[in-house]
C-alpha cells in the first residue's frame, strides 16, 4: 500500500514537471533534457508556480498543509511561488453540495430542511480537510457550519504511514537520523492530524481558546454551537472581517499595521507561555481582522500544548536570547535535557553568539532567516542536540508569526517586542508573586486535607494491634491537634496576602 502511494507521488510530481525543481542546475541540464524527451506528451505550459499548487492539490491534505506552511515564507521562496500556495490557504477545490447534504443528513439523522432555517450549499471557504458553509438556526442566528471532506481519514492515514516509513529510512540511512528523530516528529503531526479528523475535538479546542481570550481587545475566537456539532459537523458563531493578508485593504480601513503586528507577537506569547494552549496553524487564511483591529481567529484543528517544564525553559531560553546572555541560553539547553550533558558550555555560548548576533537591532525585513535556520542547523548537528518533537508545532507556529510579521511591518522589530512581554511573564513565575501563585493553588487541598488527618489517624490505630505503634500514632494525633491550629492560621494568613495582592 504505501509503495503504491509513492508511485502515485512520483506519478504526480512527474506529471506536472516538478522535477524541474530538482533538475534547474546547469550541471543536471543533460538529465533535464533526458526526461522532458521521454515524457514529451506533458502540458507544461502552465506557470511553475501553478504546477506546484495544483500537484499539492491532488497530492492530499499534508501537502497541502506543507504547501500552506511554505506560502507563508516569502524569505525563503521565490514570490510567484509564495503568491500561488497562498490559494491553497482556503481555495482548495470544494467537494460537491449533494455529498455535503448526505453527511450532514447522516450526522443529524434529518434532513438538512429541517435542522438549519437557511443552508448554503456554496461553500465560502474549502480546504484541504473540512470545508465552510453559511447557514441560519431556527431562532435566526448566523452561522458558519464546518463540514469535514467524505473519505479523507484514510487519506491522511496513508500519507501518515509514509512518511512513517520515510523516517524509519531516515533514521537508518542519515547519520543524523536518529538526533533529528523523524519517526517520533511524524507520530507527534500525526496525533494532532487526528484532532482534525474529529470536528468534536476541534470544537472543544475553539471553546477552551475563547474561555483563554474571552475578555481580551486583542482576539477573538467564534462561539460554539453545540447542540449542532458532531464529529463530522462544527457550528459556530460566524465572524466578520477582513483577511490578515489583504494589507492594503486593511489600510483603507484604518487598521494601525505596526500595531498589528505587534499584537501579533503578543498574542503568540500569550498563548505559549500564559496558557501553555497555542494555534498551531496561523496561517493567514486562518486569521481575519475585524473592523475595530482585534484579531479573528478561525479554524482549531491543530492546536499546541506545552507542559509547565517545557514552557519554563523555553522563556529561560528565549530571555536569555533577548538580553543576548548566550551563556544563558547555552546553559539552560543543558539543564532542560535538549543538549547532552556532557556539552562544553563555552563552545556552545561562542556558536550560538556567532548565529544570533548577526540577526539582532534589524528589522524582519533584513534578516535572511533562510541562513539563521542553515546555522542553526549547523549548530544544533555540531552539539549533538536532540530535536524536540513536543516542540515541533511550536517551531512550525513561530515560523507562521514570524511569516506573518514580515507581511504587516518589514519594519517589526520581534525582538523588543516580545521581550518585556516575557519580561513580565517571567516575574510572575519566580520571586514572591510566583509562591504566592503557587502557595493560592495549593490552599484548596490543604483545606480539603486538614481536616481529616485527625479521622485518618484514629482509622489507622483501629487496624493496628500493636501497642508500640498505637503508642506512636498518638503521638502523631497529639503533635496533629497542636499543629493544626497553626497550620489553620498560616493558611488563614496566606490566603489574606494572596487576596491582598489580587485586589492592589
Amino acid at each position: 500500500m504505501r509503495l503504491l502511494r509513492l508511485l502515485k507521488i512520483l506519478r504526480v510530481a512527474l506529471r506536472f514537471g516538478l522535477e524541474q525543481f530538482l533538475l534547474g542546475h546547469e550541471r543536471v541540464r543533460p538529465l533535464r533534457v533526458a526526461v522532458n524527451t521521454l515524457l514529451f506528451w506533458r502540458d507544461l505550459a502552465q506557470p511553475r508556480a501553478v504546477r506546484l499548487r495544483r500537484a499539492l492539490e491532488n497530492l492530499g491534505p499534508i501537502f497541502v498543509k506543507f504547501g500552506q506552511v511554505l506560502s507563508t515564507r516569502r524569505d525563503l521562496i521565490p514570490a510567484d511561488i509564495a503568491e500561488e500556495l497562498a490559494k491553497l490557504q482556503d481555495r482548495v477545490p470544494p467537494f460537491p453540495g449533494d455529498e455535503v447534504e448526505q453527511i450532514l443528513t447522516t450526522a443529524y439523522a434529518k434532513p438538512v430542511s429541517e435542522v438549519f432555517a437557511d443552508f448554503d450549499l456554496t461553500p465560502i471557504a474549502s480546504a484541504s480537510v473540512a470545508q465552510v458553509h453559511i447557514a441560519q438556526l431556527p431562532d435566526g442566528r448566523e452561522v458558519a457550519v464546518k463540514v469535514l471532506r467524505p473519505g479523507i481519514a484514510k487519506i491522511i492515514a496513508k500519507d501518515v504511514a509514509l512518511l512513517d516509513t520515510a523516517g524509519l529510512l531516515l533514521e537508518w540511512l542519515w547519520t543524523d537520523g536518529k538526533r533529528l528523530k523523524p519517526r517520533e516528529v511524524v507520530a507527534e503531526f500525526a496525533r494532532h492530524l487526528e484532532d482534525e479528523l474529529d470536528l468534536m475535538r476541534e470544537a472543544a479546542n475553539a471553546n477552551q481558546l475563547r474561555r483563554n481570550f474571552l475578555d481580551s481587545p486583542l482576539l477573538a475566537v467564534p462561539e460554539i454551537h453545540w447542540d449542532w456539532c458532531a464529529t463530522e459537523v462544527m457550528v459556530m458563531e460566524r465572524m466578520y472581517g477582513t483577511p490578515v493578508s489583504e494589507v492594503d485593504k486593511l489600510r483603507e480601513q484604518g487598521i494601525d499595521i505596526p500595531k498589528l503586528a505587534r499584537a501579533g507577537v503578543e498574542i503568540f506569547f500569550t498563548q505559549v507561555f500564559r496558557d501553555g494552549f497555542f494555534h498551531a496553524d496561523m496561517h493567514p487564511g486562518n486569521i481575519l481582522v475585524a473592523a475595530n483591529g482585534q484579531y479573528v481567529a478561525l479554524d482549531f484543528g491543530i492546536m499546541g500544548t506545552l507542559t509547565d517544564s517545557d514552557k519554563h525553559y523555553l522563556a529561560r531560553n528565549f530571555l536569555a536570547f533577548f538580553r543576548r546572555d548566550y551563556r544563558r541560553v547555552a546553559e539552560a539547553h543543558v539543564e532542560s535535557g535538549w543538549a547532552p550533558p556532557g556539552t562544553r558550555i563555552e563552545e556552545f555560548e561562542t556558536a550560538i553568539r556567532a548565529v544570533c548576533e548577526p540577526i539582532f537591532d534589524k528589522p524582519l525585513k533584513e534578516i535572511s532567516f533562510g541562513k539563521v535556520l542553515l546555522r542553526l542547523f549547523q549548530t544544533s548537528r555540531r552539539f549533538n542536540i536532540e530535536i524536540q518533537p513536543q516542540l515541533v508545532l511550536l517551531q512550525k507556529t513561530l515560523l507562521n508569526i514570524e511569516g506573518l510579521g514580515r507581511d504587516l511591518d518589514p519594519e517589526l522589530d520581534l525582538w523588543s517586542t516580545a521581550k518585556p512581554f516575557l519580561e513580565r511573564w517571567m516575574s510572575e513565575q519566580v520571586g514572591w508573586r510566583g509562591l504566592l501563585r503557587r502557595l493560592g493553588e495549593e490552599l484548596p487541598l490543604w483545606s480539603e486535607l486538614l481536616p481529616q488527618l485527625p479521622r485518618l489517624a484514629q482509622q489507622y490505630l483501629a487496624r493496628d494491634h500493636d501497642s508500640g505503634l498505637r503508642a506512636q500514632a498518638d503521638e502523631i494525633l497529639r503533635q496533629q491537634r497542636r499543629n493544626g491550629w497553626l497550620l489553620a492560621v498560616v493558611a488563614a494568613l496566606l490566603t489574606a496576602l494572596i487576596t491582598l495582592q489580587l485586589l492592589s
